[in-house]
């Protein structure tokens, strides 16, 4: 088409051009007749919707490499549109609604600001990814802060602040729920168009201005306060309730089981911050004590998070004994697990001759090995003997 433009109309037809990566099946081979495993991009569509398709394709052009599709990921990312869509349920639900006079720089609680200073980040780091045409990383950027922060965390942390009894709480959250919905559907809307369409004309975040999405700027960001202290904060509590949940899971904790977790003697800032977001703490992390100061722990677990140790106490959940040998047992396999593929990719007969695909599946089958190596022995340590 350049070179068409060039010799019928003597011009230059396009200023920029884009040159994606191949698109190959789930096994990383080209897509033939021949070979049968040519995917048709309107079943695709008929079966998981358009925007789940093209959220894939973005994800996935990362430069230089090659875009193995498979259903797997695009069931995935349109999960990943369900999930936005239950979070505008949930905002209107508890009254979630666009206010024209709602400032965010003017939010009191810690967690507002934090979501807020977040969100900011958010729209530098897609405005910086997408002047570079990283479409891949765009997308990243959305699915990480869409899923894993603001769904994840920031609407689990407001669910004490709607339904508690501090009316100024609960309507600057309200507003701050909108206010963060309204910015995430307008950078999603370049990735997600028709969903985002569809949110924009039924949802109340959507407020004043063109009608349609599409027809609507992006709110410029760059004056809200960066929030350090808050960011900090919220930040320091999301460390210990993940690593209560990753000490849970690995050493089997049945999930129904309320466990006291509590702070060592002592003043410090991360303990007043335990304090302040203790609701928060105990609800995620399912922890029976009323404060991080009241329990008594009999066979403690120390956590690390930050400068801050943190105790829980297991005595009576698990068997001490037996997790012990069940970790040393599997900590073994694993070791030779990874000594296995590390032989393999120490061997130029394999790295040269391979199938450069099956030589990248097999790095990552190991760095997955060692980094389950890596949290076994972590487990392990916390059972150390008392």
């Amino acid at each position: 088409m350049m070179m068409m433009g060039l010799a019928f109309m003597d011009e230059v037809p396009f200023q920029t051009v884009y040159i994606h990566a191949l698109v190959r099946d789930e096994r990383g081979q080209k897509m033939s007749k021949s070979k049968g495993n040519v995917i048709d991009p309107l079943v695709l569509i008929d079966k998981y919707g358009a925007d789940a398709l093209r959220f894939t394709l973005s994800a996935m052009a990362a430069p230089g490499r090659d875009v193995k599709l498979s259903e797997a990921r695009i069931e995935g990312y349109r999960n990943f549109g369900t999930k936005l869509w239950n979070a505008a349920r949930y905002a209107e639900m508890n009254g979630c609604r666009y206010d024209a006079s709602f400032d965010p720089a003017g939010n009191s609680l810690a967690v507002n600001q934090w979501i807020v200073a977040t969100m900011k980040d958010v729209a530098t780091d897609i405005a910086t990814a997408v002047a570079d045409y990283r479409f891949d990383r765009t997308a990243q950027i959305l699915y990480e802060f869409i899923w894993g922060i603001f769904c994840d965390w920031y609407l689990e942390f407001t669910k004490p602040v709607l339904l508690g009894e501090d009316a100024a709480a609960a309507a600057e959250t309200r507003a701050t729920i909108s206010w963060v919905l309204r910015q995430s559907v307008l950078r999603l809307h370049a990735v997600m168009p028709f969903l985002t369409e569809q949110l924009w004309q039924q949802s109340e975040f959507a407020g004043t201005g063109p009608k349609l999405l599409a027809e609507t700027r992006l709110d410029d960001l760059s004056a809200l306060p960066t929030n350090t202290g808050s960011r900090q904060e919220i930040e320091w509590v999301r460390n210990l309730i993940g690593e209560i949940r990753r000490v849970r899971n690995g050493l089997r904790v049945p999930g129904g089981a309320e466990i006291t977790g509590v702070l060592p003697p002592g003043d410090s800032e991360a303990g007043s911050w335990a304090e302040r977001h203790w609701d928060k703490i105990a609800r995620m992390a399912r922890l029976a004590n009323a404060s991080p100061r009241d329990g008594e722990v009999k066979r403690p677990v120390a956590l690390s998070v930050g400068n801050q140790l943190f105790f829980l106490d297991l005595e009576g959940i698990i068997d001490f004994a037996a997790e012990r040998e069940r970790l040393a047992k599997e900590l073994g396999r694993l070791e030779k697990e990874v000594q296995k593929f590390d032989a393999k990719l120490g061997n130029p007969g394999f790295t040269e001759r391979a199938d450069p695909e099956v030589v990248q599946e097999t790095r990552e089958r190991r760095d997955e090995a060692a980094s389950s190596l890596e949290q076994l022995a972590a487990m392990l340590a916390y059972l150390s003997e008392p």
